[in-house]
């Protein structure tokens, strides 16, 4: 019969606690990581949205700025559906009728502006538009809301006709 001395059953003992101990750190750091890796991944996804849901409302602003050649453009909302990669993600875009925040009459001195066909120096008006876009994606509920500035130069008429 093999005795065991009560020595070597301490460090057996003590060897399989430090084991335990080791393994159940190793577990944690692996969780640890796990879960750091998850929320890293979904934070990213959101900054995706969140930059494709900006990208389809400059893309409806783009498109209200095209549209604006005439005065009657700019009293009217609009309502876009963009597709941002053909077929995947769908935008629905909100564009409130833009805004004439400032105007003021171009300087006579100053003939960069009235040298377009149509314009003369009493006649010219910088007019000052603020383009609100607000662009949502049911899937996943993304919203944005995107503001963008132009300067429209208007005769006195059109001016009167939109900048109230």
């Amino acid at each position: 019969m093999i005795s065991i001395s009560p020595v070597s059953r301490e460090s057996g003992v003590i060897t399989i606690f430090v084991a335990m101990v080791m393994l159940l750190l190793i577990t944690l750091l692996i969780t640890t990581a796990f879960s750091l890796s998850t929320t890293n991944l979904r934070a990213v996804g959101n900054v995706q949205s969140r930059d494709e849901a900006i990208a389809a409302a400059d893309t409806a602003i783009e498109q209200v700025i095209v549209l604006n050649t005439s005065t009657a453009a700019f009293a009217a909302a609009r309502t876009y559906t963009i597709d941002m990669n053909l077929g995947g993600n769908i935008y629905n875009v909100e564009v409130p009728a833009p805004v004439c925040v400032r105007t003021e009459q171009v300087n006579i001195e100053s003939t960069s502006s009235v040298t377009l066909p149509g314009f003369s120096a009493g006649d010219a008006w910088n007019t000052i538009w603020e383009i609100n876009a607000i662009a949502t994606q049911p899937a996943t509920g993304v919203r944005v809301s995107v503001v963008q500035g132009i300067k429209v130069l208007l005769t006195t008429v059109e001016m009167n006709a939109v900048c109230t």
